[in-house]
């Protein structure tokens, strides 16, 4: 007999498969409701298959935390790849940090595992290393938009990028949560403003 479709050959795929099933029954359900057969249902296997390749939960979903993080940067960093100019840059940059709406699948895993850094040193150490990421692909743009003379920047590079990392984080959250009166569209704008205010550049 051969092997059923879509079951992965080896254990890396194995794993793979998992933690991408983890990541969306967490998205779907949340932490607090998450269960073996969940996560099995979302990868087509038995609970028992589960257990064998990850025996801790946490583990399990340490593992779709650092693959969430790393999948967001590089999107992030694609989009401020694909710009030409740092005013064009800094307005991609933005509108990737920013949920598409209350139902944006990637932000809400995020703003979920975030919340196990309180008592996870693991989950901790992956939202400091993103904060850390993050603040840095704006200090890069930022750095050289002024270099460049598009930029004039009215405080230190690294107070500015924790400042737009910050806000984005806080309007994200009220847009997953439902917040109507701050619509993804009114996030960017208010962004934008604040990076035309530090930056003098109009263009934004």
């Amino acid at each position: 007999m051969g092997n059923k479709p879509g079951r992965p050959k080896n254990q890396t795929a194995r794993r793979e498969a998992l933690v991408d099933a983890a990541g969306r029954a967490i998205a779907e359900r949340g932490l607090e409701g998450l269960r073996i057969k969940d996560i099995a249902a979302e990868a087509g296997m038995s609970a028992g298959s589960v257990l064998y390749y990850y025996p801790e939960m946490d583990e399990l979903v340490l593992e779709v935390h650092r693959g969430a993080v790393e999948r967001y940067l590089a999107a992030r960093q694609g989009a401020v790849d694909g710009a030409t100019g740092a005013a064009a840059r800094l307005r991609a940059l933005v509108g990737s940090g920013l949920p598409g709406g209350s139902g944006d699948a990637v932000h809400g895993l995020l703003f979920e595992l975030h919340r196990r850094a309180d008592r996870s040193s693991g989950h901790a150490t992956l939202m400091a290393s993103l904060f850390a990421r993050e603040v840095a692909l704006y200090a890069t743009v930022l750095e050289v938009g002024a270099a460049v003379g598009e930029f004039t920047l009215i405080e230190p590079v690294t107070d500015l990028a924790r400042n737009l990392v910050a806000l984005e984080d806080g309007y994200g959250l009220h847009i997953v949560s439902r917040n109507a009166e701050l619509t993804p569209d009114v996030a960017r704008r208010l962004l934008l403003g604040y990076a035309r205010t530090v930056t003098g550049c109009p263009e934004l």
